[in-house]
């Protein structure tokens, strides 16, 4: 069974009452709720935890990570970030969302600002399919509605992604890039934009179904593990070369 953990910075919903009103034990109780009825083995962490609840031990159990942050990417520790960094590329799926696109982990494996313009002002979205032969598509119709939702807009400076599974028209006339795979060394890495903190959009069932298949999509894999330094040769042949410097 896949195991995912939740991670959430748990600040806004201890701290505004409207977003306590829509997720009264936090977002990550939300998400985790809907992958355990999916049938994903869940557990949650937070920032305020030690360690921001991602041990060694948790990560090594977890197939998948969730990511949302906001306003506190700056307190997650460097030696956490190098931490998840490392179990990415081992072959741990992430899937960052929302304004977890300025989080240290996700700007880590992007190489850039991956910054963006931005406006909240309860417009409406639609997020259409580009990929619909993509997993994460699955069970999606052609577009997904989100009646009030804070604008992402382009430029989004992130590398082009290897599938472009969602794009973006918001009310406002802009469009973005809002659902974006990546491979990082073994791991899988998914970017989904929906999921501002006073908008009950992960009350949603088109959007709680792409986190159901970007889990899916995102969990490891059952290939070869890459052997990586010197290597003997499979066939037989001449190993002496008097170039090889000492």
């Amino acid at each position: 069974m896949t195991t995912v953990t939740v991670w959430n910075e748990f600040r806004h919903e201890q701290e505004s009452e409207v977003v306590a009103e829509i997720y009264p034990d936090g977002i990550h109780a939300v998400i985790a709720e809907t992958l355990s009825e999916a049938g994903f083995e869940t557990q949650t962490a937070t920032l305020d935890e030690p360690d921001h609840g991602l041990t060694e031990e948790v990560l090594d159990e977890t197939d998948v990570l969730t990511w949302w942050g906001h306003a506190a990417h700056d307190e997650v520790r460097d030696e956490i970030v190098d931490r998840v960094h490392e179990h990415v590329l081992d072959g741990m799926g992430l899937l960052v969302l929302h304004s977890g696109h300025y989080s240290k982990i996700f700007k880590r494996l992007m190489g850039t600002s991956c910054s963006l313009k931005w406006r909240e002002a309860a417009e409406k979205e639609r997020l259409w399919v580009v990929e619909p032969g993509h997993p994460i598509t699955d069970g999606i119709d052609e577009y997904i509605e989100v009646d009030e939702a804070e604008m992402y807009g382009e430029r989004f400076d992130i590398p082009a992604p290897d599938t472009l599974v969602f794009n973006s028209w918001f009310e406002g006339g802009e469009v973005f890039r809002s659902g974006c795979c990546y491979h990082r060394g073994n791991g899988r890495v998914f970017y989904f934009r929906p999921g501002h903190e006073t908008y009950p959009v992960y009350h949603n069932e088109a959007v709680q179904q792409v986190l159901i298949n970007g889990v899916d999509w995102a969990a490891r894999g059952e290939g070869p593990t890459p052997q990586f330094g010197n290597a003997e040769p499979i066939e037989e042949i001449d190993l002496t070369d008097d170039r090889t410097v000492h």
